[in-house]
C-alpha cells in the first residue's frame, strides 16, 4: 500500500489509501489507538479493519494522527487529533465527490475520536467502535447518537473494561431510532491477538447486512 501525504492542520498527515469500486464508492475512515501508547495506523486491528472495508469496495483511508510516524505536529489531548480526523475525511471526500455513503471506524482512543467525528458530520451513516474506552473517557456527547453502529469488545480486555463497554452499548441501544449491535469476542484481550479474522468477519457481516436492509 503506497504512502500518501495529506495536508493537515499542523502540516503533513501520513496516510494509506485504497480507492473503492465503481463511480460512487462508499467511504470509510479508520482511526488508530492512543499515540502516547504506541498507537499508529499500522496497528494490526486498524490494518484488518482497513482490509475489511477495502474488500467491500469502500474507498478507505487510515492515517497517522499528529506527531505519529511522519505526521507533523504534537499530541493535543484529542482536540487537535479530532481536527486531523476531520481534515482527513475532507480529503477522502474530495477524492470521491460522488460517494454513496460514509462510515467511520476507530479502535480504543480512535473509537472515542471517531464517535466525536460522527457527531459533527451528518453525512456519516454508520460506525464501527472497537474497544471504545468507556472507563477512560466520557461518552455523554452521544446524546443522542445520530446513527446505528457496531461495537466490538474483547471479554478478556484488561485495559478497557468489558462491563462498562456493555453499559455504553445498552445506553445507546435504548435511544430512539438507532440500533447498536454489540459483539463480544470471547477470550480476546485489548489487542485482539489471534482474533483478527474474527474482527474482519464481524465488520463485513455487519456492513453487508446494513446494505441489504436498504
Amino acid at each position: 500500500m503506497p504512502e500518501i501525504v495529506l495536508p493537515g492542520p499542523e502540516g503533513r498527515i501520513e496516510a494509506r489509501y485504497a480507492p473503492g469500486i465503481g463511480l460512487r464508492p462508499p467511504l470509510s475512515i479508520i482511526l488508530h489507538p492512543h499515540p502516547r501508547q504506541g498507537g499508529t495506523m499500522n496497528n494490526k486491528v486498524v490494518y484488518h479493519a482497513f482490509q475489511a472495508f477495502k474488500s467491500l469496495g469502500f474507498s478507505t483511508l487510515r492515517f497517522n494522527l499528529r506527531g505519529v510516524g511522519k505526521s507533523q505536529g504534537s499530541f493535543d489531548n484529542g482536540n487537535g487529533e479530532l481536527a486531523d480526523a476531520a481534515c482527513s475525511l475532507d480529503w477522502l471526500q474530495s477524492k470521491n465527490p460522488n460517494s454513496s455513503e460514509t462510515w467511520v471506524v476507530g479502535f480504543s482512543f480512535g473509537a472515542w475520536l471517531s464517535l466525536q467525528l460522527l457527531m459533527r458530520r451528518p453525512e456519516i451513516i454508520g460506525f464501527i467502535a472497537i474497544s471504545p474506552p468507556a472507563n477512560l473517557y466520557d461518552f455523554a456527547f452521544l446524546s443522542p447518537c445520530p446513527v446505528s453502529g457496531l461495537i466490538i469488545q474483547g471479554t478478556d480486555d484488561n485495559i478497557v473494561e468489558e462491563e462498562l463497554v456493555g453499559i455504553l452499548a445498552n445506553r445507546l441501544n435504548n435511544q430512539k431510532n438507532i440500533e447498536i449491535s454489540y459483539k463480544k469476542i470471547k477470550g480476546a484481550d485489548h489487542f485482539f491477538s489471534d482474533h483478527f479474522p474474527t474482527i474482519q468477519n464481524l465488520i463485513k457481516n455487519y456492513v453487508t447486512a446494513r446494505k441489504n436492509l436498504k
